[in-house]
């Protein structure tokens, strides 16, 4: 047995895999570049463009797939091996293998190593090692609200709902309706809005909940956001914190096919640093120079490693 990153799979499969690229290597022909994909999100692209760039580092020839589509297809396209190495998310695991409704998925470890354990014994992908950031579902308001009316995290939202306070959230449907949104934060944290109290936005396009927050467009005062929107400072949001973990972790990781990692085995050990430097502050300010500041990621990502001594 060999172990990537913790996660013990079969020798024979990978001696087999090793053997073959090597024989490609004797007869003279290169092995074929690793693909690299991703969502069509900012982040996903931000993320992919680092994994880029530490592949460029270490001479291991990549394709760049970025910003291919939404989940469904960047996940079939891994499936299928159109793309051999992409960011995801340990959140959308439960999804993947319909274990929405278990609390693993609320620790990030135990979430990371269920994620890591079926989607190796069933697809044969391997989950390298996850950043600490999380982008997972928040609530935000207003910075000004936030301090008048002392809303740091969910228990001071929640009294502040039971209070009979002002409270119009703007949400995509997917939130309001799915077990994993506001269901999911009133259940945890003893709250109810009702259907008055909420605006619900086609699309679901966070810029559009908490631009409405933002500017009070149609009484709105909170918004569904993402935990790391490069957006919140920029419109002067402060995400409610979630200490009860109401919401499933979603920590980005490096997902790769096992025969890409046979073939190159160090890339876990490349990525690794990069993913460990993104904590949810960095990640949050550096997709606000993105989405806010208007710099193209690949620029982003490169300062990105000049500043964290990433850059060779």
């Amino acid at each position: 047995m060999l172990a990537y990153n913790g996660l013990v799979m079969p020798t024979r499969r990978l001696f087999l895999a090793g053997v073959a690229s090597c024989a490609l290597a004797r007869g003279g022909r290169a092995a074929p570049p690793v693909v690299v994909g991703s969502k069509l999100d900012l982040e996903g692209g931000l993320l992919g463009e680092m994994m880029l760039l530490a592949l460029a580092q270490a001479k291991i020839a990549a394709e760049n797939r970025l910003r291919i589509g939404p989940t469904s297809i960047l996940r079939s396209a891994l499936l299928s091996g159109a793309i051999d190495l992409c960011p995801e998310y340990t959140g959308n695991a439960a999804f993947f293998f319909h274990e929405d409704g278990d609390p693993v998925w609320k620790d990030a470890a135990a979430g990371y190593a269920r994620a890591t354990k079926l989607d190796y014994e069933k697809n044969q992908l391997v989950w390298l090692a996850p950043a600490p950031a999380d982008n997972s579902w928040v609530i935000a308001v207003p910075e000004s609200l936030a301090r008048e009316q002392n809303l740091r995290g969910m228990e001071d939202f929640a009294r502040f709902v039971r209070d009979g306070k002002k409270v119009r959230l703007a949400a995509s449907a997917e939130f309001v309706e799915s077990a994993a949104g506001l269901p999911a934060f009133e259940a945890s944290y003893g709250f109810r809005l009702d259907a008055r109290q909420l605006l619900v936005l086609p699309g679901g396009e966070t810029s559009a909940t908490m631009k409405a927050a933002a500017d009070g467009i149609s009484g709105v005062n909170a918004a569904m956001a993402y935990a790391t929107d490069g957006a919140l400072k920029a419109l002067a949001l402060h995400a409610l914190e979630d200490t009860r973990h109401a919401e499933p972790v979603y920590a980005p990781a490096p997902v790769i096919r096992e025969a890409t990692l046979a073939s190159h085995p160090q890339i876990g050990g490349i990525l690794a640093p990069v993913f460990a430097k993104l904590d949810l502050a960095s990640l949050r300010g550096l997709n606000e120079k993105v989405a806010v500041e208007g710099e193209d990621a690949g620029a982003v990502a490169r300062e990105f490693f000049r500043a964290q001594g990433l850059l060779r």
